[in-house]
């Protein structure tokens, strides 16, 4: 049987902690950042979690499913 093949693009988007939480860098801190307020700036540069709607999707892109 065939090994299976991870995702490169998910894997360079998404890390699995080790409790199994998956994190991911927000979108939004690349340009036009002097319209946007520090408080919001800080936010987006603060890893996030993904929901548990994607869960299984993403850990099957991942491989580990």
């Amino acid at each position: 049987m065939p090994k299976m093949k991870t995702n490169k693009a998910a894997s360079k988007r998404f890390r699995v902690t080790p409790s199994g939480k998956i994190r991911y860098v927000q979108s939004g801190l690349r340009h036009n950042l002097e319209h946007k307020s520090g408080k919001q700036k800080r936010a987006i540069g603060k890893p996030a979690t993904i929901s548990e709607d994607s869960h299984d999707t993403i850990l099957r892109l991942l491989g580990r499913r």
